[in-house]
């Protein structure tokens, strides 16, 4: 699968502002976007008029990095939003947000959604007891996530666990820290996304 191997953080800068790729050190004073808050590259400080299609694409793309997820990837979620009732760039941000790596990032397992990645991906989590090492499996109301019982004693779970205890958590989910498991309560409202992204400039980008 292609991904991307630059600096993480230079994803941060080209976007204008933290999308949370680093874990911990988005938390810190060492933060790239802290000390360079302007785009990266030789002439990332210069003054450049942007056109409405390249903001609509600086949205879709702001979400694709948030989320970790590839081009066609991401036009599957958008058809699948497309297709289904409600607000299509709500019903979008939903999808990505029920992505099991997601859910274990947001329940604190993961400091990052590409630590929580690499973490289901080595099979660690389990969805109401069964193994599931797929990143992208889509979680329903219901469902309980958990940290299988042998990894929870793993030393980075621990550092994990004492760094979930400072978090806040979702509404959507019933997070137990002491157990490393969560709850799904139900689907997440536009309310309880908060990623800074204006979702209908992404439909209007694929509505093109």
């Amino acid at each position: 699968m292609a991904r991307y191997t630059k600096a993480v953080c230079r994803q941060c800068r080209r976007e204008g502002g933290k999308l949370f790729l680093k874990g911990e050190k988005c938390y810190t004073p060492k933060c790239p976007v802290d000390k360079r808050n302007y785009p990266p590259g030789e002439h990332g400080q210069g003054r450049k008029k942007v056109s409405e299609y390249g903001i609509q694409l600086r949205e879709k793309q702001k979400v694709r990095k948030v989320y970790g997820v590839l081009e066609a990837q991401f036009r599957r979620y958008f058809r699948k939003a497309e297709q289904s009732r409600g607000v299509t760039g709500e019903i979008l941000l939903q999808l990505l947000e029920r992505r099991l790596d997601n859910v274990v990032h947001r329940m604190g397992a993961g400091a990052s959604r590409a630590e929580a990645r690499q973490l289901v991906r080595h099979g660690h989590f389990t969805v109401n007891g069964k193994k599931v090492d797929v990143p992208s499996y889509l979680v329903k109301q219901g469902d309980i996530v958990a940290v299988k019982p042998k990894f929870r004693d793993d030393a980075r779970m621990k550092e994990l666990q004492e760094f979930a205890k400072g978090r806040s958590f979702p509404e959507w989910l019933e997070v137990d820290v002491d157990n490393m498991a969560a709850k799904v309560l139900r689907y997440p409202n536009r309310e309880n996304i908060d990623i800074p992204v204006e979702e209908h400039l992404i439909v209007e980008l694929y509505s093109r």
